[in-house]
């Protein structure tokens, strides 16, 4: 025991030792700053040449006044204007940022006029003449050239290729895209909006042929048309809406739908929108020009879940009533993420699973006995010996004499 406890005290004493010999670990370095993120707008593409260092915007009142409110209901984050130049030509961008790809597919779908041209520029884009709107990713390009060449859309593409994409579920657009009809649906007509708090799964990709209207309140949906009055909508508790007009056989007709958190909140929603259209307009809330210039008779609203539809324009009310009709809610359940699991929990399961293991290994030895055992009593009585042996006195003589 006294060498025992002089060998540990040596090997504590050279332990302390080394410790102390030992340099002192130097606290660890800060995280090097972050490189600052990479500008909306380069300095140069394809030939064009920042006639001046892109100016960054902050206030969507600077890159758009007259709109700055749906700016801020989309999302705005932040911006960057730039003119640039090649020999006499000159080529105008603002560049519009927001949290995600709703909102950039909402903004766009907001300043996109439906009767202009289609282009092939990143992931949506209409042209008017030397004016170009498109967007791709959480971004939304808007740029005016001086003088358009068959060249110019290849040099938005290039433009286009620079622009960061978000990951994530901030590169999902909103799952109501997905109601939507596709029978008789025009393109380029639909309009997103959404409340604060709504949420996108839909990849992007579906998104090309939709080309629909994004905002956050009532500012952008009044801004781009909407059927319905926005107070009507229910914003402040966390609805969506998207609208898109349809060229029925009888005439134009316009689906408004519009997703709520809750089947109960649609509900009364229904009941409201229902009551609305009753009184044709004649309540304390006048109907909107859209409204007035629908057939009344086919005007036309349904819940399905947490969905309220609703039809307006000329088509006949037969014609009404089955795109409506069409309109389908399907929920999808999902595996919740179970809580994490308590050290008592995760204890108690192994004790758990102990006991078990022992009670299936004490089993299977048991009838292992039994099954062996029994099969060598057989045996023995099957030669006419006792099933045991310990009946038998065996034992071995050396007959060893003196």
């Amino acid at each position: 025991m006294r060498l025992f406890a002089i060998l540990v005290c040596a090997a504590t004493l050279t332990v302390a030792q080394a410790q102390a010999a030992a340099p002192k670990a130097q606290p660890a370095p800060q995280a090097a700053a972050q490189s600052p993120e990479k500008p909306l707008l380069p300095s140069a593409f394809d030939g064009w040449v920042a006639s001046e260092a892109p100016k960054n915007v902050s206030d969507p009142a600077q890159i758009d006044s007259a709109n700055a409110a749906a700016l801020k209901e989309y999302g705005f984050e932040s911006g960057m204007t730039a003119t640039y130049k090649r020999d006499d030509e000159t080529l105008a961008v603002k560049a519009l940022r927001f949290p995600d790809v709703s909102g950039s597919f909402g903004a766009y779908g907001f300043y996109r006029d439906a009767k202009w041209p289609k282009e092939q520029i990143g992931s949506g884009a209409v042209s008017n003449g030397n004016h170009v709107i498109f967007w791709r990713g959480a971004i939304v390009i808007d740029a005016t050239f001086s003088k358009v060449h068959p060249e110019s859309a290849s040099e938005l593409r290039e433009l286009a290729d620079t622009l960061p994409t978000p990951a994530g579920n901030k590169a999902l657009p909103p799952p109501i895209l997905s109601l939507l009809p596709k029978s008789d649906r025009e393109d380029q007509t639909a309009h997103y909006v959404k409340g604060p708090d709504g949420f996108a799964l839909i990849p992007s990709k579906g998104l090309e042929g939709l080309s629909p209207h994004y905002t956050l309140g009532p500012a952008g949906y009044t801004g781009s048309g909407g059927v319905l009055p926005a107070s009507l909508i229910g914003f402040d508790r966390d609805a969506e809406a998207v609208t898109a007009s349809y060229a029925l056989s009888s005439g134009p007709a316009t689906l408004t739908l519009i997703s709520y958190p809750t089947a109960q909140i649609a509900t009364a929603a229904e009941a409201q929108i229902r009551a609305y259209i009753q009184s044709g307009g004649k309540g304390q809330t006048p109907f909107t020009k859209p409204l007035q210039d629908s057939d009344q008779a086919s005007l036309e609203v349904r819940r399905t879940g947490p969905i309220v539809a609703f039809v307006s324009g000329d088509a006949i009310p037969d014609d009404s009533h089955k795109l409506v009709q069409s309109v389908h809610y399907s929920s999808d359940l999902t595996r919740m993420p179970m809580p994490g699991i308590s050290d008592v929990a995760k204890t108690s399961s192994l004790l758990y699973n102990i006991a078990m293991f022992v009670m299936v290994v004490g089993g299977a030895a048991v009838l292992l006995g039994l099954f062996l055992g029994g099969g060598r009593a057989i045996y023995r009585i099957a030669r006419g010996k006792p099933a045991s042996s310990m009946y038998e006195a065996e034992f071995t003589s050396l007959h060893l004499r003196e």
